[in-house]
């Protein structure tokens, strides 16, 4: 009842109902992608939220990002985006997703703190991807043919 036009919250336990004061307002965010039967939203639920739908930051905005979140130069950062821009295209592998700017920002932090870009980008972002051995030899191939060694 929170969610629609009673805005109320029944507390099972204590019996109590509270009401949501009018500037009140319910934020939820989930990833449809990762549902499955026993976990997905009944069409009831959600026709109760206005739905936004959001991509990956637009490259200016991600090298800022990454930039900024890991303090590392923006030219390197730059490498980062266009590392991920050329394995968000991978369509042929078996990847349930693919590299967030999160894990941009994961191997720019362990590039600040001293690895080599290319090493960095194993664990924070192939190891990440995948654990199939197959699918991190096609990764590390494009990591090695974007980034170079």
């Amino acid at each position: 009842p929170l969610a629609d036009d009673r805005r109320q919250l029944p507390i099972e336990r204590t019996g109590e109902l509270l009401q949501a004061p009018p500037e009140f307002m319910l934020v939820v965010s989930y990833n449809p992608g990762y549902q499955n039967l026993l976990k997905s939203l009944k069409p009831s639920t959600r026709q109760r939220f206005v739905a936004l739908t959001f991509g990956y930051p637009a490259p200016d905005v991600e090298r800022q990002i990454v930039a900024t979140e890991a303090g590392i130069d923006p030219a390197l950062a730059a490498r980062l985006v266009r590392l991920a821009e050329a394995l968000r295209r991978l369509t042929d592998h078996d990847l349930e997703e693919t590299v967030s700017t999160r894990l941009l920002v994961m191997a720019a932090r362990l590039v600040a703190s001293g690895l080599p870009l290319p090493v960095a980008c194993r664990p924070a972002i192939v190891d990440a991807l995948t654990d199939d051995h197959e699918t991190a030899a096609a990764l590390d191939d494009v990591v090695q043919a974007v980034l170079g060694t």
